[in-house]
């Protein structure tokens, strides 16, 4: 009867170990996906600045249309992107397009004057700091959700459930991974 007893207690905690790694994974999972909706909350909000600061600059530099094109097309590219890694590549263009539209304002000194440009130029770099504060809060519950689906012996759980790695949103070069810098 001991024997019994032993072996039952023994299926009671690998059952209850089994429950605890497995709502662990749950957790991190449901965390990655949360920092991934931070991310994309921003990333839309930084979409919606970016046509009234093209207007605002295309009222004073109506002539150099290719750089407004370019913007418009990489905010395009950047609102289409369907994984993480499409979302860092088109961000990638995005902040190089606008970069040269600042680069571009700086040549209109009577713009920088203007209320409308300074206060959606303080949105856009407030904005690209939330970004990057959400893109780390994510690479770090990534990293924790990879962590335990690749060790032992959660990876054993996470194989049997269909757990998978996450991939990291990142940035292409150091340059590119700080916030667009505007300054007049």
């Amino acid at each position: 009867m001991s024997i019994q007893i032993i072996f039952l207690i023994i299926v009671i905690v690998l059952v209850l170990w089994l429950i605890g790694v497995f709502n662990s994974l749950i957790r991190s999972r449901n965390r990655v996906k949360e920092a991934w909706s931070d991310i994309d909350v921003q990333l839309k909000r930084r979409y919606d600045l970016i046509p009234n600061l093209v207007e605002t600059v295309k009222g004073y530099a109506a002539h150099e249309s290719q750089t407004f094109e370019k913007v418009i097309q990489a905010r395009s590219a950047a609102m289409s992107a369907q994984t993480v890694q499409e979302h860092g590549q088109a961000e990638n263009m995005l902040s190089g397009a606008l970069k040269s539209l600042f680069a571009l304002a700086e040549a209109y000194p009577q713009l920088r004057a203007v209320e409308s440009f300074t206060k959606l130029q303080d949105e856009l770099s407030d904005t690209e700091n939330k970004i990057q504060a959400a893109r780390r809060f994510y690479n770090t519950n990534v990293l924790n959700l990879n962590n335990k689906v690749e060790q032992f012996p959660s990876n054993l759980i996470a194989g049997i459930f269909g757990f998978k790695k996450e991939t990291f949103f990142e940035l292409g070069s150091e340059q590119e991974s700080k916030p667009v810098q505007v300054r007049f």
